[in-house]
């Protein structure tokens, strides 16, 4: 792969979207313009969550990757960037296509948050009742 070239993808989890760039490398994550340490530093789990595409294939640390996520928390922005990450390497080599599946790393987790209707506290809620 040479220098300048790099492979793309868009990962999605509920309102979280993720553009990701994968490039040759030694490992760096950046999210936002910013380390992937520093953009979450509040949980060393949502980092290990990033790692997963690259365990499942045994390429810990052979690419870079910069993506660039706006909307939702951190638990949907980790998620939405992991499976921009997959396609990614899904797009690089077809080959790595059936071990991410079976990784269950390339399937886009549809739940999505229902919305509030009328008369209701929310999606569901409703006053309590009283008899009198």
């Amino acid at each position: 792969m040479a220098k300048d070239s790099y492979f793309y993808a868009l990962g999605r989890r509920k309102s979280a979207t993720a553009r990701v760039r994968l490039t040759g490398g030694k490992g760096v994550i950046t999210v936002n313009e910013k380390p992937a340490s520093d953009y979450f530093a509040d949980s060393k789990y949502l980092l290990r969550k990033l790692q997963e595409p690259f365990v499942a294939i045994d390429q810990v640390d052979k690419y870079d990757i910069s993506a660039h996520v706006s909307g939702g928390g951190h638990e949907g922005q980790i998620e939405a960037i992991r499976l921009g990450i997959a396609k990614a390497l899904s797009t690089m080599n077809e080959d790595l296509k059936s071990t991410l599946k079976r990784a269950d790393l390339l399937s886009r987790d549809p739940r999505e948050k229902e919305r509030k209707k009328f008369g209701l506290k929310g999606a569901r809620k409703q006053r309590q009742f009283t008899k009198r």
